[in-house]
Formats: C-alpha cells, structure tokens, sequence
C-alpha cells in the first residue's frame, strides 16, 4: 500500500446521510476478486441511467470533480453489509481519504486495511468542507503526522485516529506487512520448533 503522511487534494462533496455499500458499489458488480477495476462501477446508479448513460445530474459527473481525492459526506458513511469492494472501488476511482460526521464500523476498517484515510469530524466542520467543496475547486490538506484538516482559508481542524491505524498507514502497511517487521522473532520461533 501507498503510506499516507500528509495528501492535499480536491474535496468532492457529497451532501447525503447513510451512504450504504450497496450505493457505494452495487452486488451486480462484485464478480471480481482483484482489488482493481471497481472504480468506473463507483456509485453507479446514481451516476449512470439503466442503459449506462451518465446522468448529469449527479455532481461526480461535473468535470471539475475529476481529479478529486478526498470525499466528504454525511453521516454514517458505509452503512449496510460489510463488503470489502466498497473501499476497492473509492480507492480505484481516486479517492484517498474519505472525511464523514460518522461511519459504520466495518467500513471503516475495511478502509485502514486498504490504505485509505476515513477521518471523522464534527457535523459542522463537515458541511463546511460539503458548502466550500460546493461552490468551487476547492483544495484541503490532511496531515496525518499531526491529525489535522486544513484550507488556505484559515480552517483547521483535528481528527482522532488509534495509534495502531494512523502507524499502518503512514508506513503503507497491511496486516501481513505489521506481521513481517517481527521477521526475526518469526525466524527465531521457526528455528526453535
């Protein structure tokens, strides 16, 4: 995985609660078992018509939201079953950190395992960023050295994050890759037994 000490990018605001993985990416996609190829089905009935048309209705469809890395949305983000491609598929799109007033537990595990940031703020704070994200490019750095959230316009906010989380992905680790930096006292109990 890529580490993740400090990332500015731009915000795609999407101002709605309980985003479930289902919306995030539907079952008819989850044939794949490679962690590659879900992003072009992110979103998808929202973004695209039952014939594969782009509705131009929906934001992340606006070109200025193209180059877009960080998402913030509503309350409880990744709701509903706990499937890993919901991560797959932000990350695949672009996405590298996902800012929410909450999410659902599963989901934002699935998401430190997979080398994305999910930060929780404040209500406020967050339809801040979905207001500024709104109305025009709108750039933000997170620094997760220092746990915060900052714009060029003087707003900056901290994040919580456990040790054990914040560790894996400032050096890009999985779990396999925590696992190995014990390699000698692996070796050292293979060779014992």
């Amino acid at each position: 995985m890529e580490p993740i000490k400090k990332h500015k990018g731009l915000v795609y605001p999407l101002n709605r609660s309980n985003i479930d993985t289902d919306q995030i990416i539907p079952k008819q996609f989850l044939k794949r078992i490679e962690r590659q190829g879900f992003g072009q089905f992110l979103f998808f009935n929202w973004r695209f018509f039952d014939d594969g048309t782009p509705r131009e209705n929906f934001s992340l469809n606006d070109d200025k939201y193209n180059d877009a890395s960080i998402l913030v949305a509503g309350e409880n983000f990744g709701c509903g079953s706990s499937r890993e491609h919901a991560p797959w598929a932000l990350q695949d799109f672009g996405f590298k950190v996902i800012i929410a007033s909450s999410f659902a537990d599963i989901f934002y595990n699935n998401c430190i395992k997979n080398g994305i940031l999910p930060i929780v703020l404040n209500e406020e704070t967050v339809q801040k960023l979905i207001v500024n994200g709104s109305n025009e490019k709108y750039d933000i750095t997170v620094d997760l050295e220092r746990q915060i959230v900052e714009d060029e316009n003087g707003l900056q906010a901290t994040f919580d994050i456990t040790p054990y989380q914040r560790q894996m992905l400032l050096n890009g680790w999985d779990e396999i890759a925590v696992t190995l930096t014990h390699g000698d006292k692996i070796d050292l109990y293979e060779s014992t037994h």
